[in-house]
């Protein structure tokens, strides 16, 4: 088992890399004018290195003779490491143009939160095409026609993203839960990450070897999305001012509140966001002197806005210690050794005249939900980086072992594979929502938010670390970087497993379904009934996020009137929802697709399928 750094470890792809499926859109794009018209069977592309080549307004192109326009490329179980790469180039290619709309700068059908998510999956996917792309330089010759083409595909999907900035729900967000501010820190912070990656990788390589040279480098030689850092830094740093008034000491002895307008709850998603996004701060956000809203109450000079915010600070870093071991010491784990999804305070009457009650986490929801074990796994690999202790990493291991297991993985393949192992069945992950064809957009959005934590903790350590001023970062001793190598590769048999069941669901547009356990779309003679062994998952708890914050005295303020509230969520886009019935569905001898049920197949699900490519790509895959 190799154990290089990844530095040294990009070996030789089996086809010519990215070339191939970037002229593969500009034909996309010449021959359809839109992308929503036509997809373009990206496999074929990538099976000849001397692709036929045309010139249309300039621009390198390849010839109708060199493609076959279809539908999803029939990739053999994702059995080789260019079958990966292919399969997520389609499923950003699927991803946007089918659900992202340029001229609202929006994906129309998301809601406001499940969009911040949507582009945070887009960037880092970005970072994985450029990262990607530099492996293969180091062993393709330089082609001036090739690197345009990367390029243009590069600023083709990051061009989504800036219009995204303008289309983004910014005001609404801003009076939404703190989660949902949260998302939107970890997005903007996210392409940031991107730009930076993209532009050391690919603009400044000329003075790569000297520091000083690179420093002086002129505004105009960097890349043009340099520009776009200030406004991403401004929202970021906006959204986490609001989003810090949730951290509450009066109950619980600290932690994050989940929604402000409802009583409290203190739940794992909120807490681990906070973690995640404070050490992000800390180590990507790069100051920001912007002063709106001058609504905003400076205490120095109220007259002034917001005061400046400099990079590193070290109260980012603190807030992420401390938000951790109250998280830690919560008691919000499960036997299995999962996050529950958080806990009420008994005989809290808050609101205007009321009483705080116990004004202890004492009434436990036991709802697990796939995300809530994914989140933290940023913000354990953000701790390590900024603390160099070692337990941060050991807790984010320990933590995904126990999401394995749970799922089944043991008893994949058996005559128990079908039971319900507490976060999925026969070694796939699944959320309890799954199977019932039930789940919200909430429900939809979250595999694909565990599989980017995921990868970010199993992203190689570095052995180099950073210092700016008084800012460093720790770096990983070959021991250290070892371990944490091997520990990830342990789990690419998990990875693939996972992958290849996602991708079995997606339909003729190539679009993922949800329920990845269930295998391929259409489904004959297949048992979900009980003499089979079929266990539907069993009800640990209130199932808020799928279902709607019940109304009644656990989850409302005391003056909250009742006829305010509507059972399901209110943000919850109005899509044509199929209505199934769960009878027909269980039966024996029926012919079906599963994921065609309930809201079907969104943005949401396929950015599920985005997440576990790129997942599986940047951890096992790449390096191979």
């Amino acid at each position: 088992m190799s154990t290089r750094p990844r530095s040294r470890k990009l070996l030789l792809l089996a086809v010519p890399c990215f070339l191939l499926f970037v002229t593969s859109l500009l034909i996309f794009y010449a021959k359809t004018g839109s992308p929503s018209e036509q997809f373009i069977e990206i496999h074929s592309l990538f099976a000849s290195e001397n692709p036929i080549r045309s010139s249309v307004s300039g621009q390198s192109i390849l010839t109708e003779e060199s493609t076959r326009p279809s539908g999803p490329a029939a990739i053999d179980g994702l059995s080789k490491p260019s079958d990966t790469f292919i399969a997520l180039l389609q499923a950003l290619n699927v991803m946007q143009s089918h659900f992202y709309t340029i001229w609202q700068g929006q994906w129309p059908h998301a809601i406001d939160w499940t969009a911040a998510v949507m582009g945070t999956q887009v960037s880092a996917t970005l970072a994985a095409m450029t990262e990607t792309w530099k492996s293969c330089t180091k062993f393709h010759p330089h082609d001036a026609i090739q690197d345009q083409e990367r390029e243009n595909t590069i600023n083709l999907y990051f061009t989504q993203i800036t219009s995204f900035y303008f289309g983004e729900n910014s005001f609404g967000l801003r009076t939404q839960a703190y989660d949902d501010m949260l998302w939107v820190v970890l997005g903007w912070l996210e392409g940031i990450k991107f730009i930076n990656l993209h532009s050391d990788l690919h603009h400044a390589s000329t003075h790569s070897g000297d520091a000083n040279i690179k420093a002086s480098v002129s505004n105009s030689s960097l890349w043009y999305a340099h520009q776009f850092i200030p406004q991403f830094a401004h929202r970021a740093r906006l959204f986490y001012d609001l989003a810090s008034r949730g951290w509450d000491t009066s109950l619980c002895g600290g932690g994050m509140v989940w929604n402000p307008h409802l009583a409290p709850y203190k739940n794992a998603i909120t807490n681990q966001l906070y973690i995640s996004a404070s050490i992000s701060m800390y180590l990507y956000f790069p100051g920001d002197n912007n002063a709106s809203p001058f609504s905003f109450k400076n205490p120095v000079r109220p007259e002034t806005g917001m005061p400046p915010a400099k990079a590193h600070d070290p109260q980012h870093l603190e807030n992420a210690v401390e938000a951790y071991q109250w998280l830690k010491t919560s008691g919000m784990k499960n036997w299995r050794g999962l996050y529950i999804d958080g806990f009420h305070i008994s005989g809290w009457r808050g609101g205007k005249n009321g009483s705080i009650g116990t004004g202890r986490c004492d009434v436990r929801d036991g709802q697990v939900y796939t995300y809530n074990q994914g989140v933290i796994l940023s913000g354990l690999r953000g701790l390590w980086e900024a603390t160099g202790s070692k337990i941060y990493l050991e807790d984010g291991h320990r933590l995904i072992r126990n999401v394995i297991a749970a799922t089944g993985w043991n008893t994949r393949g058996t005559r128990w594979r079908w039971q319900w192992s507490g976060l999925g069945r026969n070694g796939v992950i699944e959320e309890a929502c799954d199977s019932l064809g039930s789940c919200s957009q909430n429900g939809h959005t979250f595999k694909g938010i565990f599989f980017h934590h995921f990868t970010l903790f199993c992203k190689p350590l570095p052995q180099t670390g950073r210092s700016e001023g008084g800012f460093e970062t720790f770096a990983a001793d070959e021991e250290l970087f070892t371990w944490h190598h091997m520990n990830c590769e342990k789990y690419g048999r998990w990875l693939r497993h996972n992958a290849r069941a996602a991708y079995m669901t997606r339909n003729e547009d190539g679009e993922f379904g949800t329920w990845w356990g269930i295998g391929s779309k259409h489904l004959e003679q297949y048992d979900m009934t009980k003499e089979s062994g079929f266990e539907l998952p069993p009800h640990e708890g209130t199932d808020y996020r799928n279902e709607g914050v019940p109304v009644d005295e656990i989850w409302r303020r005391p003056e909250d009137q009742i006829w305010q509230f509507q059972k399901l969520d209110d943000d919850e886009d109005p899509i044509a929802v199929e209505e199934h019935s769960e009878e027909k569905d269980m039966s024996r001898g029926t012919r079906w697709d599963p994921n065609d049920r309930g809201r079907g197949r969104t943005v949401e699900t396929q950015s599920g399928g985005l997440a576990i490519l790129r997942a599986l790509w940047m951890v096992i895959d790449m390096e191979k």
